[in-house]
């Protein structure tokens, strides 16, 4: 069992049987009511495990979301907020999320809201909820086209992470959430960027090397949320490729959605050569990135009809001042700066780049 601090909160990657789990539920949450929160998926696939291994979770209301980032809104989460409400829940009791990206943001958020704020506990299934979504107490919900919008930051209790989880999972998943582990090495260890690109993908998720890969990443954002638990500075680098990433993603949701991983790869491909052309990174640095990245995400070839609406998006980001867009530059392969000023042409270019990287003669 690894154990790791982010923030006061205690993070275990290992066996969830063998974790500190059974003792929270014993020790901590044994006369208080718990409700776990799913999406359709980790209804049928993870929760019959959970509630199997932990008899003392029989008992708990169970509460169905929809599955996809189009229903991370609002209107959704009055619903559950209502159903809270029906069922009694207090400010005492316990919600504990099982789910991926979308779950992780949504209950947290929903558990800092309600009562103004109920313990939680995070149990991520995804790659993606285990190496970034379920760590460093960010919540958010979408408010139109503009993803995570509506926020608070709230610690879970503790957050478990079980490798079990993962083998329901379809290819597609495991590569959004890889992309959030290449961009943690991308912006904060060098040495980690070389381990796994030279590692060929079914050697890199094997039980072995998975242990390690979730390890190192979940490490590499917890120091950085340690460092600075707000947003106020550091932190702000763990956003590298999400500026540009995350306005694709807002643009395709009402056309054919992106996963978030495979958007935020575009933008991470986006935002590199920004920060060569800004003189940051150097060109070889963003020839190899682009390489690993085309190898492993697609690239929409109908993406530059909307850079206008792109663009538009970007204007909306939440590291964004009264000056205009920021983003982060790497400052070579495992160093990133934050509050670099964009402007529109900037980002027009970005996204040139990013298609000739792709379809170039």
């Amino acid at each position: 069992m690894k154990k790791i601090n982010c923030n006061s909160c205690p993070i275990e990657v290992g066996d969830l049987e063998q974790s500190s789990f059974v003792d929270l539920l014993h020790n901590h949450y044994s006369s208080v009511r718990k409700v776990i929160i799913v999406d359709e998926n980790t209804h049928d696939f993870c929760l019959e495990y959970l509630l199997t291994a932990f008899p003392t979770l029989e008992e708990a209301e169970v509460i169905l979301l929809p599955t996809g980032e189009e229903n991370k809104v609002m209107e959704v989460c009055f619903q559950v907020l209502e159903a809270l409400s029906e069922y009694g829940i207090v400010r005492s009791d316990l919600i504990i999320t099982l789910g991926g990206g979308v779950v992780s943001d949504m209950g947290g958020f929903i558990a800092s809201i309600y009562k103004r704020g109920l313990d939680c506990i995070h149990i991520p299934t995804s790659l993606l909820g285990m190496v970034d979504a379920s760590l460093g107490g960010k919540t958010g919900i979408d408010l139109g086209n503009y993803k995570n919008q509506i926020g608070t930051f709230h610690h879970p209790v503790a957050v478990f992470i079980d490798q079990r989880f993962l083998s329901t999972l379809p290819e597609e998943e495991w590569k959004s959430g890889f992309a959030e582990v290449l961009k943690h090495a991308l912006v904060s260890d060098k040495e980690e960027w070389e381990r796994l690109i030279a590692s060929k993908q079914d050697e890199l998720f094997s039980e072995e090397n998975l242990a390690l890969l979730l390890e190192k990443s979940v490490s590499i954002k917890s120091n950085v949320v340690t460092e600075d638990p707000t947003e106020k500075g550091k932190r702000k680098i763990l956003n590298f490729g999400h500026t540009i990433g995350h306005a694709i993603e807002g643009y395709y949701l009402d056309l054919e959605p992106i996963s978030h991983g495979n958007c935020v790869a575009l933008g991470i491909i986006a935002e590199a050569y920004l920060s060569n052309k800004k003189g940051t990174l150097s060109t070889e640095d963003l020839h190899g990135i682009v390489q690993v990245i085309r190898a492993l995400y697609p690239c929409p070839e109908d993406f530059l009809v909307g850079v206008s609406n792109i663009i538009e998006l970007m204007k909306n980001d939440k590291k964004n001042d009264q000056q205009g867009i920021r983003m982060c530059f790497l400052d070579e392969i495992g160093s990133c700066s934050w509050n670099h000023l964009v402007d529109e042409n900037d980002a027009k270019m970005a996204l040139d780049y990013l298609y000739q990287a792709y379809y170039k003669n």
